[in-house]
């Protein structure tokens, strides 16, 4: 495990998703913060002072957004990098945010090639 290696916030409600993906960043060389709920998710950004990407699903239960995340996320930590994972990619961009429009999507499913490569670029960025 590598000194520098990035800090992904994983927001997922469904547990084995959230598990399989969880453990395949974890295998990449990512220390993995986990959240299951968007309650959950903001306890983690308001404890946690090092974030390097948050990978959301967009529907979340209770109604929140994997935007309604990244928002307030970005506006404590203006460098993170954002991607969003979900079943309907297009309730992303019609949710009309900023953020909707310049976060990768990826349409679920989606392979862990897919999503490695996607985390390399915007974390290369």
């Amino acid at each position: 495990m590598k000194s520098s290696s990035k800090v992904v916030l994983l927001v997922e409600d469904e547990p084995h998703i959230l598990c399989l993906l969880s453990d395949y960043l974890a295998s990449e060389g990512y220390q993995v913060l986990e959240a299951d709920s968007a309650t959950r998710a903001f306890e983690i950004l308001a404890t946690k002072p090092r974030l390097d990407l948050l990978v959301s699903d967009f529907r979340l239960p209770g109604g929140v957004s994997g935007v309604m995340i990244a928002e307030p996320a970005l506006k404590l930590r203006p460098d993170l990098k954002v991607i969003f994972i979900s079943g309907y990619p297009i309730e992303i961009y019609e949710s009309g945010s900023p953020i909707a429009r310049s976060a990768p999507v990826l349409a679920k499913p989606f392979s862990l090639d897919s999503l490695r490569s996607q985390i390399q670029q915007l974390l290369a960025g």
